[in-house]
């Protein structure tokens, strides 16, 4: 497989065009970040951990026909993977209030929701991605009712099949975030994008430790840890794995203008 020229830098990942019609090839970076890019830091191993979780989780999503842009994985750091005009809206599934939730509505963080709820938000740094609602999506034809219907409909199945595999784990799916394309081969809308700790927020299922992107946003430890013991319980991660824990400076905070 050979790698051509950049075609898209996010805060993550990189996209490579390839040497095949309307694939690219997507790149894991060591880069993390937090509050709209106001946090940074890079993060050895990082990357590695997410293409695996990822890989293991589109590949079974796949499995049960939720459609979605990977092709399969290439190498430790990148895929394989369709190529996607991203819809610019950001696809928030929530089962238990945290995060920004529990700021907007004065909710008490961990408290389990009554039903899945879903959120929209658009994909605009510049902006800090703002919350959107349903008329907005159909206001500005960034879907159609059907397809923010059918959208809607993969999320809540999406949510029902990661609940069970995590659960099954000991861990919980609290929220995660999910994005979708126009697939250049056919069309289509397809999940894009990742489904990783990055993505998630996910806890112990007994003492709720952190096991996601929190770690960083709050400096609660070692994220490579809380990334590797996702990966170790879905078995894709096994003890004699080059990837260790290691110990990196706290990052320093970008201050406001």
């Amino acid at each position: 497989m050979k790698k051509g020229k950049k075609l898209y830098e996010g805060k993550a990942k990189i996209l490579y065009a390839s040497d095949e019609k309307n694939l690219a090839i997507q790149h894991f970076k060591d880069d993390a970040t937090a509050f709209n890019n106001q946090k940074k830091a890079t993060i050895e191993g990082k990357g590695i951990l997410n293409n695996r979780i990822s890989e293991h989780i589109l590949s079974n999503l796949n499995q049960i026909g939720i459609k979605n842009h990977l092709i399969k994985r290439i190498n430790m750091r990148e895929q394989l993977v369709k190529i996607v005009e991203i819809i610019p809206i950001e696809f928030i599934v929530r089962n238990i209030a945290s995060g920004s939730l529990t700021k907007r509505l004065g909710i008490e963080e961990g408290t389990i929701l009554n039903r899945p709820l879903i959120e929209y938000c658009l994909k605009n740094d510049d902006l800090g991605d703002p919350l959107i609602s349903r008329e907005h999506i159909l206001t500005f034809e960034w879907l159609n009712i059907m397809e923010l219907d059918w959208i809607s409909e993969e999320c809540r199945r999406i949510n029902d099949f990661l609940q069970g595999m995590f659960r099954g784990v000991g861990i919980k799916l609290v929220d995660f975030k999910i994005e979708f394309g126009r697939s250049l081969q056919d069309n289509m809308i397809i999940l894009a994008d990742e489904i990783s700790p990055d993505t998630c927020r996910l806890w112990d299922s007994t003492t709720e430790k952190k096991l996601d992107k929190d770690i960083f946003r709050k400096d609660l430890g070692n994220l490579i840890e809380g990334y590797q013991e996702v990966a170790r319980r879905l078995n894709i991660l096994h003890e004699q794995s080059k990837i260790i824990p290691i110990k990196f400076p706290k990052p320093k905070a970008v201050k406001k203008k």
